[in-house]
């Protein structure tokens, strides 16, 4: 290596896993800001969500990618293809195996496909390691391992991480702490990586366009509390993001139009709320999140619409962005 980038790394790493195993999670704390959406309801990620972690020793973009699952719709057989477009690019791969549940058909499967890729490095990660105690998280770590030579799969590293925690400390707690499991898996994952000058510039923390950012906010909002068939069904469409013309320099005002696609009108009528009421609470919750990320006041226009079977039918799914 020539020049100042001597010693320095960068490249791409991803996290794969079954539904709900902390994927999103794990990746907004290891970028350190939010940047991709999490839901306590599986399949909530949809896209491969790029984040950047800038460190003095390298640079790592970590791509967060959809659950792998067995798919029941046209668009969760485009899902799982982009996972395996995605860790089929990638660097190193970071295999995701939840400490508070059993390893189950799912994880064996994804080892299975992971014991094909070949060369690959691949990390086993196991999350969600603040829910449960000492011994637990032990068995889970031997399991993961047992896993791993029952496939052929020579794991690079095995680690416990707990995203929740460290994404609740203070950034100066953080600091006094010294390292944590996430950053040693971050030291993990660059020693993987090639020698090479950063990727991106210094401060960017994803590449992802604004809209598909504000789109998956308002998503996550619409997603809390609704019944359990509402949130495959959801899907968000920013229509215009535009500054009001008639704002002072110093008051600037966003302007923002989305909608929200549903399958049935009876969905439609959930998301609505009596009177509008829960449609307005989602505009509420997800213009708080908007306003951080872009740093600049919104105002955020809501509308619902029926898509018809949208995740069945290839031209509803190529209009919604799938």
């Amino acid at each position: 290596m020539i020049g100042d980038y001597k010693g320095f790394r960068s490249g791409f790493a991803c996290f794969v896993g079954r539904p709900n195993a902390g994927k999103s999670t794990l990746t907004n704390a290891m970028v350190g800001e939010k940047i991709a959406i999490t839901s306590n309801r599986p399949q909530t990620t949809r896209h491969a969500i790029r984040g950047i972690v800038h460190r003095s020793d390298g640079q790592l973009v970590i791509v967060d990618t959809p659950g792998l699952h067995r798919p029941r719709t046209l668009l969760g057989q485009r899902l799982n293809d982009l996972v395996r477009t995605t860790w089929s690019e990638v660097d190193v791969i970071g295999v995701c195996f939840p400490a508070n549940e059993d390893i189950g058909t799912g994880d064996r499967y994804i080892a299975g496909e992971m014991a094909a890729i070949g060369r690959t490095p691949k990390i086993a990660v196991v999350t969600k390691s603040d829910l449960v105690g000492p011994g637990r998280l032990a068995e889970q770590l031997a399991g993961v391992a047992a896993l791993g030579e029952e496939a052929g799969i020579a794991w690079a590293d095995v680690v416990p991480v707990s995203a929740a925690e460290r994404l609740a400390a203070s950034a100066e707690k953080r600091a006094s702490a010294g390292r944590d499991q996430v950053e040693l898996l971050a030291e993990l994952f660059l020693a993987q990586m090639p020698e090479g000058p950063p990727l991106y510039p210094d401060g960017e923390l994803t590449d992802e366009p604004e809209e598909t950012l504000v789109a998956e906010l308002v998503r996550e909002a619409a997603l809390e509390g609704v019944r359990d068939e509402l949130p495959h069904s959801i899907a968000v469409v920013v229509e215009e993001m535009i500054p009001r013309e008639d704002r002072p320099a110093d008051r600037p005002l966003l302007d923002i139009h989305a909608s929200l696609y549903v399958e049935r009108d009876s969905q439609k009528a959930i998301v609505i709320g009596k009177k509008g009421a829960r449609l307005r609470e989602v505009g509420t919750n997800a213009r708080t999140q908007i306003e951080r990320l872009l740093g600049t006041p919104v105002y955020l226009d809501l509308h619902v619409k029926v898509a018809k079977d949208w995740q069945r039918d290839p031209k509803q799914l190529g209009k919604l962005g799938f």
